[in-house]
C-alpha cells in the first residue's frame, strides 16, 4: 500500500512544484505496483483500478439503505438502486 502525500506551510509557495513532485514519485513507483490485474488491499480503494463491477444485490441494497443519495461515491463505489426500483 502506498500513500502519496505532500504538504507545505506557506500558502504563497508554488503549489505546482509540490503537485509535480507527487506525480513524479507516483510515476517512479509504477514499476513496483501489481499489474494484470491491478490489485489493492480490501479496504483501500485505488481509484486507478477503474470501475467497480460488483453487482452483488445484497451490497446494493445495503448501499441504498445507508447512502440513498450516493454521497460517498467514486469510480469503485457500489451505486444505490435507481429510484424506480426502491
Amino acid at each position: 500500500m502506498i500513500l502519496y502525500f505532500t504538504g507545505w506551510q506557506d500558502a504563497k509557495e508554488n503549489v505546482a512544484k509540490h503537485i509535480d513532485w507527487t506525480r513524479m514519485v507516483y510515476n517512479d513507483m509504477k514499476p513496483y505496483i501489481s499489474k494484470n490485474p491491478r490489485e489493492a488491499y480490501v479496504n483501500y480503494r485505488d481509484l486507478d483500478l477503474g470501475m467497480n463491477n460488483n453487482s452483488n444485490t445484497s451490497f446494493v441494497h445495503v448501499k441504498t439503505k445507508v447512502d440513498p443519495d450516493n454521497f460517498f461515491r467514486h469510480k469503485q463505489s457500489i451505486p444505490p438502486l435507481p429510484l424506480h426500483m426502491r
